[in-house]
């Protein structure tokens, strides 16, 4: 067989029996429900990667990560079609809650542990962090957990270091506290500090699956702006596996555009989007 070289100007073609193929295969991995009209967007995704290994077709490449031996470029390509738009205090409400109702009504001197499911770059991590270190103090029993199906955007978050471009939302105030702005080199860049850091901890975690047992129980619970790529079973599905990992009277905390109507009675509605756990 000929390969295109790795330059090629003539790209692969997508075509809808193969979108078709990679479809079923991320729903299947990650329970996302790929819409025929973002058939361009896959191929736009996947071609780099093609060219890379010097696969001239989509069924050559198919076939590689569909081979129980090619774990690591499975997750590749999982990583590259998983959406991680985020930043500093998104849906800042949220955050106002964790600060005036949660942690207030905290039995104080108890450990207070957040996880943040679905957790990307890391910008939603360090704005718990940031919140929960001005009102518990760099000392207090805190701590946030980290996860997410795409292995780069953890390491991302894990390193904690980011363009300075990536500030948006975030107070210039937080941006002096409690980070470290660089110079010479490393100019345009900053890094959340060590102080915060310490405080956080990552997993690698599919949502579709069943749950590590390295993660515990938690107080609050953070998946936003992530089941709106899930279908209604999917979403039941992962709901339920939230919920065991709730501690009594604790919250699971949704996107502004998602819903829990019809997935689960378990929980009761105590904000748009905040969701309680009885106790």
């Amino acid at each position: 067989m000929i390969h295109l070289p790795p330059n090629s100007p003539t790209a692969p073609v997508l075509s809808p029996q193969e979108f078709s193929k990679f479809q079923e295969l991320i729903y299947r991995i990650a329970g996302i429900r790929m819409a025929d009209s973002k058939q361009v967007l896959l191929a736009g995704r996947l071609s780099r990667r093609l060219r890379t290994l010097n696969f001239p077709t989509f069924t050559e490449y198919y076939q590689l990560v569909t081979n129980p031996s090619q774990t690591r470029e499975l997750q590749n390509m999982v990583d590259l079609l998983t959406t991680n738009e985020t930043y500093f205090f998104r849906e800042k409400a949220h955050f106002d809650f964790l600060a005036s109702t949660v942690v207030a009504d905290h039995p104080k001197g108890t450990p207070l542990d957040i996880w943040s499911a679905a957790s990307s770059t890391g910008e939603e991590i360090y704005t718990l962090s940031f919140v929960l270190n001005d009102v518990l103090g760099p000392n207090g029993k805190w701590s946030v957990t980290g996860s997410d199906l795409c292995t780069s955007v953890l390491e991302t978050a894990a390193r904690g270091r980011y363009l300075l471009d990536r500030t948006r939302g975030l107070p210039p105030d937080y941006l002096r506290k409690y980070c470290t702005r660089h110079s010479g080199a490393d100019d345009g860049w900053f890094t959340i500090n060590e102080d915060i850091k310490r405080h956080t901890r990552f997993f690698q975690v599919n949502l579709n699956k069943t749950l590590p047992s390295g993660l515990a129980k938690y107080h609050v619970i953070f998946l936003r702006n992530v089941m709106i790529y899930f279908d209604a079973d999917t979403k039941r599905q992962v709901v339920s596996r939230l919920i065991e990992r709730l501690l009594p009277g604790g919250y699971l905390i949704i996107g502004h555009s998602e819903s829990l109507t019809g997935l689960t009675d378990r929980l009761k509605n105590v904000k748009p989007t905040i969701y309680q756990l009885p106790v």
